[in-house]
C-alpha cells in the first residue's frame, strides 16, 4: 500500500483538527481528498509527509512509518505545500538544481530539462523565481515536487493560481504521473477532482464523511435518483405525469434539443421502475425512445450535501 493512515488524531487547544481519521491509497490511484476550509486537509498532508507531527495514529508511505523513519518516508514523496515557499532571489533552473542536489537526483541536469518541459516552464527557465506570475511559481513547486522522480506524489491545491488554460496542462501532467505514482491532492475546483479522479476522500470538521469511487458516491447520495429520458416526437408533460413513484418533473428546454424532440428530467425513489415504466407508456402511445438514462448527482451536490450543517 502507497499511503496508509491509522487513526491519525491532531490538535490544537480543545479543537481537534483531525480526528481519529484511517485510509488506504494503493500505487496507480489519483485521489481527490476535499473539504471545506478547515477540514483538515493540509494538516493530514502534512502529517503523512513528516512536515507535521500526530498526536496519535500512525502515516505509512511504501510501507514506512513516517514518525519513525521521516527521512526514507521523504524520499518517496514529492510534495507540493499549499504556500509553496520558494527562494524568489534564485533562478528557476538554479532552484532545481539545488533540489536536485539535496535528493541527490543523477544526471541532473537532463532531469531538470525534462521536468522544466513536462511542467511548460521552458519559457521562464531562465528567469528569477520572484519575477514568475503566481500561476508560473506553482509549476516551479510542481517541477520540484517531481524531480526526484517519488513513488507518491502530495499536491495541496496544485492548480491555485493557473489561468484555464494552464489548469488543462497541469491536469494532464498529474492523470500522466498517476498512470504510475500514487496522487493525493486536494483541489477547491471540483471539475478537475471530477476530470482526474477514480476516487474521491471527503472530510469535513476532522472527520471522513466519504470514502468512494466517484461514480458511486454520486449515486448514492440521495433517496432520490435522476432519470433522463428524451423522445423523438412532441410528448404532452400531462402524459409523463401518469407516471408513479415520481417526485420532481423537469421539461428539457427545447433549445437544448433538436427540433421536434420532447426530453424530461425526472426525479424517482426507484429508477428501475420509472425506466420500465416509461419503456411501457413509450409502447402504448407509440412513442420513439431517443435516449433513457440515469442522472448522476454532480460532485458539487455531494459535497454540499457531506458537508454542510
Amino acid at each position: 500500500m502507497s499511503i496508509r493512515v491509522n487513526q491519525l488524531l491532531k490538535t490544537y487547544g480543545e479543537q481537534k483538527a483531525v480526528n481519529n481519521i484511517s485510509f488506504e491509497i494503493s500505487k496507480g490511484e489519483i485521489v481527490g481528498f476535499l473539504g471545506p476550509n478547515g477540514a483538515g486537509k493540509s494538516t493530514t498532508m502534512k502529517i503523512i509527509t513528516g512536515y507535521l507531527e500526530a498526536d496519535a495514529g500512525t502515516a505509512e508511505v511504501c510501507n514506512i512509518n513516517v514518525k519513525q523513519h521521516p527521512l526514507e518516508a521523504k524520499k518517496k514523496i514529492g510534495y507540493l505545500p499549499e504556500s509553496n515557499a520558494l527562494y524568489y532571489e534564485m533562478f528557476v533552473k538554479e532552484y532545481l538544481a539545488f533540489i536536485a542536489s539535496l535528493h541527490k537526483v543523477p544526471n541532473a541536469k537532463k532531469r531538470i530539462r525534462d521536468v522544466i518541459q513536462q511542467t511548460g516552464l521552458t519559457v521562464e527557465q531562465n528567469k528569477k523565481i520572484g519575477q514568475l506570475s503566481k500561476g508560473y511559481k506553482q509549476r516551479v513547486g510542481l517541477a520540484a515536487a517531481l524531480l526526484h522522480d517519488p513513488e507518491v506524489l502530495i499536491l495541496d491545491e496544485p492548480t491555485s493560481g493557473l489561468d484555464p488554460n494552464q489548469i488543462v496542462e497541469i491536469r494532464e501532467v498529474i492523470k500522466a504521473e498517476g498512470s504510475n505514482k500514487t496522487v493525493l491532492f486536494s483541489s477547491h475546483i471540483l471539475q478537475e477532482v471530477e476530470a482526474i479522479c477514480d476516487r474521491v476522500i471527503i472530510i469535513n470538521k476532522g472527520q471522513i464523511v466519504a470514502n468512494d469511487r466517484l461514480t458511486n458516491l454520486q449515486k448514492s447520495r440521495s433517496d432520490l435518483h435522476g432519470v433522463v429520458v428524451q423522445f423523438k416526437e412532441p410528448v404532452p408533460l400531462s402524459l409523463i405525469q401518469q407516471l408513479k413513484s415520481i417526485a420532481e418533473i423537469k421539461e428539457i428546454s427545447p433549445s437544448n434539443l433538436p427540433t421536434g424532440q420532447a426530453g424530461f428530467k425526472l426525479q424517482t425513489s426507484n429508477p428501475d421502475e420509472t425506466r420500465k415504466q416509461i419503456l411501457q407508456l413509450a409502447l402504448q402511445h407509440n412513442l420513439n425512445i431517443v435516449s433513457l438514462q440515469d442522472e448522476n448527482q454532480t460532485l458539487e451536490e455531494v459535497f454540499k450535501t457531506l458537508t454542510q450543517s
